[in-house]
């Protein structure tokens, strides 16, 4: 039986991939239906403990269950912690009155499918990277919709929608931004510039790269702003960060809208969020993927740099001299990179948001 009222429980966390997408899919429901009610799940230690009641709304937590790579003491562990997990999980749905679980992938979301299966709450996934979480192949199996946000995924039954993500970044309009933009973030506002960022917590030898070709930047006039993550900051000798006329560090930025209005090019990982968000806002990117873990970054960036919107740079690869030879050649000639915009821009999907609140819809009207 249907709930008289809409009752929504979002499952994912641990890192911003996770919850920025989470958030959108909550405000995209609320704006479809604004009496639903909306509950995400996560865990005590990851991100969403601050971020979740920062966006206003209520936070439930359960056990964290990773999946140890090999056999260890942890392994023996896993099924009593996959229980209480799963235990958690079914009363947090109960108490909820829950008409639909939606799962984002991370560490909470399978118990939580395994929990609304035996309830048999209808479930809808959005799968954020080229190549799917265990977490999501698991609920996959059961899922009334599957969507994802690269069309190159595998899962039975994907429906490709795009990244949900904020409606400031979705619908932002660089070029009108821009002036503002570089201003509140301290930069000169005629001066061609790039920004760096390696993601919230940085990316070391992305930094270290970025700290040998500062030379090369002030040569070509190019202004650059780099989001160096907490505490990786680029020191001079007497131990504090450099600042020049063209180099200006952030350790965090919190208005990512902001930085891809200021930026001509973004150099930066190729995790989900920032290869479709790139995309949407029609930004031109050098990509430079994690070099260890499944290699799903560089499929993250697979389709946006077959399109001609971003140059693919190997980690290894990312050195001065890969600096020195691609970025001043990019700016020598404004056609490049207004080239590579337009091809970011026809590979943008700008309401991902919108396409899961309706698939949230539909599945809780099937329930």
């Amino acid at each position: 039986m249907t709930n008289p009222v809409l009752s929504v429980v979002l499952a994912g966390g641990g890192t911003a991939g996770h919850i920025s997408p989470l958030l959108a899919i909550a405000d995209a429901v609320k704006d479809r239906s604004p009496e639903a009610r909306i509950l995400a799940v996560g865990t005590a230690a990851g991100m969403e403990t601050t971020i979740v009641p920062a966006a206003g709304y209520e936070l439930a937590t359960i056990p964290r269950v990773p999946m140890p790579r090999r056999p260890s003491a942890d392994l023996l562990k896993l099924p009593i912690r996959l229980y209480r997990a799963i235990r958690d999980s079914a009363r947090i749905l109960d108490s909820a009155q829950a008409s639909v679980l939606v799962g984002v992938g991370g560490y909470v979301s399978a118990p939580m499918y395994i929990a609304a299966r035996r309830r048999r709450i209808p479930i809808v996934i959005h799968e954020a990277n080229a190549r799917p979480g265990l977490a999501n192949r698991l609920g996959a199996r059961w899922a009334k919709a599957v969507a994802v946000a690269f069309e190159n995924t595998r899962l039975p039954r994907a429906e490709w929608v795009g990244m949900p993500m904020r409606s400031a970044i979705a619908h932002l309009d660089r070029e009108e931004r821009r002036p503002a933009a570089r201003t509140r973030l301290g930069l000169a506002t005629d001066k061609p510039t790039v920004i760096i960022t390696g993601g919230s917590s940085g990316a070391a030898s992305i930094n270290r790269t970025i700290a040998g070709s500062l030379d090369v930047f002030a040569a070509a006039g190019i202004q650059v702003l780099h989001i160096t993550g907490r505490g990786k900051q680029n020191l001079d000798a007497a131990g504090k960060p450099v600042e020049t006329e063209h180099y200006r560090q952030l350790e965090y930025s919190d208005g990512m809208q902001d930085v891809y209005a200021a930026a001509d090019l973004l150099i930066a990982r190729a995790g989900a969020a920032t290869v479709c968000e790139v995309s949407a806002v029609g930004l031109p990117s050098a990509l430079v993927p994690l070099p260890h873990g499944n290699g799903e970054q560089a499929l993250n960036a697979a389709g946006l740099v077959a399109a001609g919107g971003a140059l693919l740079v190997p980690d290894a690869a990312f050195t001065p001299e890969w600096i020195a030879e691609h970025i001043p050649q990019l700016f020598a000639d404004p056609s490049t990179l207004a080239e590579m915009s337009a091809a970011a821009a026809g590979m943008g999907i700008k309401d991902a948001d919108e396409r899961m609140a309706g698939l949230v819809a539909g599945a809780a009207g099937e329930s």
